[in-house]
């Protein structure tokens, strides 16, 4: 175990400034294991007032490097996430703004699970659904499914004539509240389980 204040004020004020902007609660615990290193806490110590594992403490007191952070971030955190290449990311990011029929594919609209499945065949890097989606969420990459237009089934001259009457009615309306009243219902429903991205 390294000596009280091994720490050079470089690498102290370093990990300081990290611990305040840092958001991830596991890298605010490693800064602060080896901020209490340095003040002479031993491991026992350290593991006892942050309320995490002796083992724990060992560990990050053996592997943090306090001149390079990115030893603080544990690897086994990032799982299959490693398997996809910056190749591999950039493709998934051209292959979602393609129309899936480009492609040859008859289905019209990409799910998580469909790329990952093109992509598998594409790259030889095999993914799920869901770690491809995590891919698109840490590349604020927010993916809606789009409704299909009916507008080509619609008769464009019911439709003005039905503009034309509903703006005389709004007019109306306005000119005698008490009288007419404008109301629109929408389909929504209501449930504990919340799948409705907007309304």
């Amino acid at each position: 175990m390294p000596a009280k204040g091994y720490l050079r004020c470089s690498q102290r004020e370093n990990l300081l400034t990290f611990l305040k902007e840092s958001s991830s609660p596991q890298l605010t615990q490693r800064i602060l294991i080896l901020l209490l290193m340095d003040d002479g806490k031993t491991y026992q110590e350290i593991s006892n007032f942050l309320g995490c594992g002796y083992r724990t403490v060992a560990y990050w007191c053996v592997h943090g490097d306090p001149d390079h952070l990115e030893s603080l971030q544990d690897r086994r955190e990032k799982g299959n996430y490693q398997k996809a290449t910056t190749e591999y990311i950039d493709l998934l990011m051209e292959t979602i703004e393609k129309n899936p029929n480009e492609l040859g594919y008859e289905f019209g609209r990409w799910s998580t699970a469909r790329l990952a499945t093109y992509l598998t065949e594409v790259t030889g890097i095999e993914l799920g659904g869901e770690q491809v989606r995590r891919i698109l969420k840490r590349k604020k990459y927010a993916y809606l499914w789009a409704k299909y237009s009916l507008e080509d089934k619609q008769d464009m001259t019911k439709r003005e004539a039905f503009k034309e009457k509903l703006s005389g009615y709004l007019k109306a309306s306005k000119i005698e509240p008490t009288k007419l009243q404008i109301w629109f219902w929408d389909e929504t429903g209501f449930s504990l389980r919340v799948i409705r991205r907007k309304t």
